[in-house]
C-alpha cells in the first residue's frame, strides 16, 4: 500500500477506504478533456478497474487540455481510449485498465455496465448524458455528471432513488444549436481541472462508501467571471420525473436516438435529430463564421470547415458532405451544432 500512503493517512479514506477503491470498477464515458483528467486522478488514487470508452482519435487541438496524450499519439492517429490506457499503465501498472473504442449508444451501453460500481461522465454531448442517466437509474448505479464550455462548468452526483436525477433538473436535452460547444465557444484547461476535481473527489466518496459526505448540490463555476456556486438540490427530485419516478427510459430504448444515414453515391451523410427543433440560424451562423465560410438564407445555412461542408436546416436536420462515415458525420454535427 506504499503507493497510496499519503491518501491512506487522510481520515476520509483510510486503509479500509483504500481497499474499497482497489476493489472498485468505474466506467469513464468519454476520454476527451474531462475523461483524461478523471482517468488520471482515479488511476493514481488506486481505483482497481477502469473501463475507458471513447469513439474518437487524438488530434493536435486536443493537446491543450487532454492530459493523457502527446504529439506521438497525434502522429500515429491513436484512438483516445487506447492511447489513454497505454499512458495510465505507465502511471499505475498495478490496476486493471480496459479500453473500448466504441460510440456509446443504447445498443451497447448496458453490457458495459456489468460489475460497474460507478459511472463518470467524460462526454461532450447531452444525448450520451441522458442515455447514461437512463441506464444508471434503471440499474441503480451512481453516476457523476460533468460538463465544461469556455470557462464555465457544472457537475453533480446522481444517486438513484436517493436524490434528483439529470431529468429532474433538465426534462429534455437542449435542442440542437441552442447551446455553444467547445468548438464554437472555446474551452480553458483550468475550467476542466476545476470540474474534474469535483467529480473525482465525489467519485472517491462514492467508492469508499462515504455517502454521508457527498455533495447534494449542483456545482457551478465560471473561472473567468470569478463565480463559484453549489446550488442546493435537496428538494430538487421531481415527483413527476419521467426517469426516476415513472421509470420511463426512452433514451436507453433507442426512442430518442439521432438518425444518421449515409447517402449512396453522394459522399454525404444525413443527420436527423430525435426531436424536431426550430433553430435560430442567425445565432448559429454568427458562431460558425469564425471557423469557416458561411452562406445563409431564411431556410438553411451552409458552412465549410476543414474540407467538410454542412448544410443545416431550420428543423435541425443537416447534410454533412465530405464523408460517408456515420461516426465522422455525427462527431462533426456534435462539435459545431451540439446535441
Amino acid at each position: 500500500m506504499e503507493r497510496y500512503l499519503k491518501q491512506i493517512r487522510f481520515s476520509g479514506v483510510g486503509e479500509e477506504g483504500q481497499r474499497r477503491l482497489l476493489s472498485s470498477k468505474v466506467l469513464i464515458a468519454g476520454m476527451g478533456a474531462l475523461g483524461t483528467h478523471l482517468a488520471n486522478a482515479l488511476a493514481r488514487a488506486g481505483v482497481g478497474h477502469l473501463l475507458l470508452a471513447d469513439r474518437d482519435y487524438v488530434e493536435k487541438s486536443n493537446l491543450q487540455r487532454q492530459v493523457l496524450y502527446d504529439e506521438d499519439d497525434v502522429e500515429r492517429t491513436m484512438p483516445k481510449a487506447i492511447a489513454a490506457k497505454k499512458k495510465l499503465q505507465s502511471i499505475n501498472s498495478e490496476i486493471n485498465i480496459e479500453a473500448v473504442v466504441t460510440d456509446l449508444g443504447w445498443s451497447n451501453l448496458e453490457p458495459l455496465l456489468e460489475g460497474v460500481d460507478l459511472v463518470v461522465d467524460g462526454s461532450d454531448n447531452f444525448d450520451l448524458r441522458f442515455l447514461l442517466n437512463d441506464a444508471c437509474v434503471r440499474s441503480a448505479i451512481p453516476w457523476i455528471y460533468g460538463g465544461v464550455t469556455g470557462a464555465h462548468g457544472m457537475a453533480m452526483v446522481v444517486l438513484p432513488e436517493q436524490g434528483p436525477c439529470l431529468r429532474c433538473l433538465m426534462p429534455n436535452p437542449p435542442a440542437p444549436g441552442t447551446i455553444p460547444t467547445c468548438d464554437t465557444a472555446g474551452i480553458l484547461g483550468p475550467a476542466i481541472q476545476m470540474v474534474t476535481a469535483f467529480q473525482s473527489v465525489e467519485a472517491l466518496k462514492v467508492l469508499t462508501d462515504r455517502v454521508e459526505d457527498l455533495s447534494r448540490g449542483l456545482f457551478s463555476v465560471d473561472l473567468w467571471a470569478n463565480r463559484y456556486d453549489l446550488i442546493d438540490l435537496s428538494e430538487a427530485r421531481r415527483t413527476d420525473c419521467p426517469t426516476c419516478r415513472r421509470r420511463e427510459f426512452p433514451f436507453l430504448e433507442g426512442k430518442e436516438e439521432m438518425q444518421v444515414t449515409s447517402l449512396c453515391g453522394s459522399n454525404s451523410v444525413q443527420i436527423t435529430p430525435a426531436r424536431g427543433a426550430k433553430l435560430r440560424l442567425d445565432d448559429i451562423a454568427e458562431r460558425l463564421k469564425v471557423l469557416g465560410k458561411v452562406q445563409q438564407n431564411p431556410y438553411l445555412l451552409k458552412v465549410l470547415i476543414d474540407q467538410m461542408e454542412m448544410i443545416l436546416f431550420g428543423d435541425g436536420r443537416a447534410m454533412i458532405k465530405g464523408t460517408q462515415d456515420p461516426l465522422v458525420a455525427k462527431a462533426f454535427y456534435t462539435r459545431y451544432v451540439g446535441i
